[in-house]
């Protein structure tokens, strides 16, 4: 069977092949549900999602929790058109919630260099939450710039393009169900 087969056929010609299929994506999430749920009982948490990336991550994620939650998003940006962080990060949208005394989970879908999320921790934490926690479905060990202490990893991935479920390359891709490498004359590498 060939392994592209279920990508829709617009997406096939620039995918180089499927790195965590949807069920494996799914099972994770199943899993970091479950340790959330564990670790945050009797808390109110606050789930906030970076866009546009942690999506699909965070309402997956969110319907697997058991807990009562609030989710909050921000949006920031570091990349530009680019394929790495300039390191240079702005807030395009801050949040809504007011977190000072709460529990604090920030979702992410990929922590590459570790620069924009590194700022987006420190400032939240100048908000005096209880807590600060990062989950990221995906971390490239390999590429971190910052050391960043990440509480939830869902996969740690080699030092490769990925994008879909959420992750994307000039905003294409991110509908895609699986994790998948494209093909570097696709962005230019």
């Amino acid at each position: 069977m060939d392994e592209l087969a279920d990508i829709p056929p617009g997406f096939r010609d620039d995918i180089e092949s499927i790195l965590i299929p949807e069920a494996r994506l799914q099972a994770r999430l199943s899993e970091l549900a479950a340790e959330v749920d564990r670790d945050y009982a009797g808390r109110d948490l606050l789930l906030v999602g970076v866009l546009k990336g942690a999506i699909f991550v965070m309402a997956d994620l969110a319907r697997r929790l058991t807990l009562s939650t609030a989710m909050d998003f921000m949006a920031v940006s570091s990349y530009g058109a680019s394929t790495s962080s300039s390191g240079v990060v702005r807030i395009l949208k801050d949040l809504d919630t007011e977190i000072e005394g709460r529990d604090v989970l920030i979702i992410e879908d990929i922590v590459d260099s570790g620069l924009t999320l590194d700022y987006l921790t420190k400032n939240l934490r100048s908000r005096r939450p209880a807590s600060v926690e990062i989950l990221s479905l995906l971390t490239k060990p390999s590429r971190r710039e910052v050391d960043l202490p990440v509480k939830y990893v869902g996969f740690e991935v080699p030092d490769v393009f990925v994008v879909g479920y959420g992750l994307d390359f000039a905003e294409r891709y991110r509908s895609l169900r699986d994790i998948v490498t494209l093909r570097p004359e696709v962005y230019g590498s």
